[in-house]
């Protein structure tokens, strides 16, 4: 998920949740989002619409998965990133939603509760690049997990934190901000991409 949110890391661009518009990077943390950028599946990609598969087991080797996924998401300047966007088809979520905080993953976590209050915020997607789209959902969740070390977490989330979880675990099972849109704005978002990839092109020939 991307960040285009007030409170969040600050340097954030195309992030994995709310959309703020591009800003100048220096040219180290460009290239380095550039590489991560790579790294991470584009809508048509069809690891986005499928639904990931239950861990098994918490072991040395999704601990190494756990540490790349929040590197890309921190090198992509992303608050979210869900493991089936960089191709891994596993239950398993990074997020970090302000810049001091640790980067929180979760193992097979689970939406167990949500409050009936909702609010609609902007949310972009790294998978969908120049996309910004109006979502409402719950403010309040509780989630349950588990952690890097295989312990059960329960977490109790509001704001940013519970929309990002919510943006994530939808990629778990292969929902896009644009399944949560009206018809029209899925329309309008479909041309923004396709107007995006044109220009890439152009700049790169």
């Amino acid at each position: 998920m991307t960040d285009h949110a007030d409170e969040p890391v600050e340097d954030h661009d195309d992030a994995d949740v709310r959309g703020a518009g591009p800003r100048e990077l220096d040219p180290q943390t460009r290239a380095r989002r550039e590489r991560a950028m790579r790294l991470v599946r584009s809508f048509g990609d069809p690891v986005l619409r499928s639904r990931a598969v239950v861990v098994d087991r918490v072991d040395d080797a999704l601990r190494e998965e756990i540490a790349r996924l929040g590197q890309v998401m921190l090198d992509s300047l992303g608050i979210g990133l869900a493991a089936p966007q960089v191709g891994i088809p596993h239950r398993v979520l990074v997020y970090r939603v302000t810049a001091d905080s640790p980067v929180i993953g979760l193992v097979n976590p689970a939406i167990e509760w949500a409050g009936a209050e909702a609010e609609v915020q902007e949310e972009g997607c790294l998978s969908l690049p120049g996309v910004a789209l109006e979502v409402a959902r719950p403010i309040h969740v509780r989630v349950r997990a588990l952690d890097g070390a295989g312990q059960e977490v329960v977490i109790e989330a509001s704001g940013l934190e519970a929309r990002v979880i919510q943006h994530e675990v939808d990629h778990l099972d292969g929902v896009l901000i644009l399944d949560r849109v009206s018809r029209e704005a899925r329309k309008d978002a479909m041309r923004a991409m396709r107007e995006a990839e044109l220009e890439r092109e152009t700049t790169a020939a």
